[in-house]
């Protein structure tokens, strides 16, 4: 079932690439941003608010909740610069950069959550880098 969602999360990253790429054209990319995080937080609220999941908010350990605001914060700075460079760059160019992501995270996760590195995730990293160089150049 996680790749389902996972399919859906890269159509709607795709199509946010695009989108965000026409958006941008005539605005300042942070303004862009804002503008964006505002709907994000409207429809996501939204959607709390529906599955009535809002009743759950206190029960939030704070170390979980510590870790869920500067995510926050990696996200909102991780979208500043995402805007950014859609701005400056080639749509084509930039989303592949930006999912250089997967290459970090699978790195990170080794190093700080401790997860085991296999070979065919190894791999599977450094051929996305690999793909990553081939279209910046």
């Amino acid at each position: 079932m996680w790749v389902f969602y996972a399919l859906l999360s890269a159509f709607f990253a795709a199509l946010t690439a695009i989108l965000a790429k026409l958006g941008v054209a005539a605005v300042n990319s942070n303004l862009a941003t804002a503008i964006r995080t505002i709907v994000i937080l409207v429809v996501a609220w939204s959607i709390v608010l529906f599955k009535g999941e809002a009743k759950e908010l206190f029960a939030i350990p704070r170390q979980s909740l510590f870790f869920l605001m500067v995510s926050g914060v990696t996200t909102g700075l991780s979208w500043l610069f995402y805007f950014k460079a859609l701005q400056l760059g080639k749509v084509s160019q930039v989303a592949p950069v930006d999912k250089l992501s997967v290459a970090l995270t699978i790195v990170l996760s080794v190093i700080f959550l401790k997860e085991v590195l296999t070979l065919k995730v190894a791999i599977g990293a450094l051929l996305i880098i690999m793909g990553t160089l081939v279209l910046i150049w």
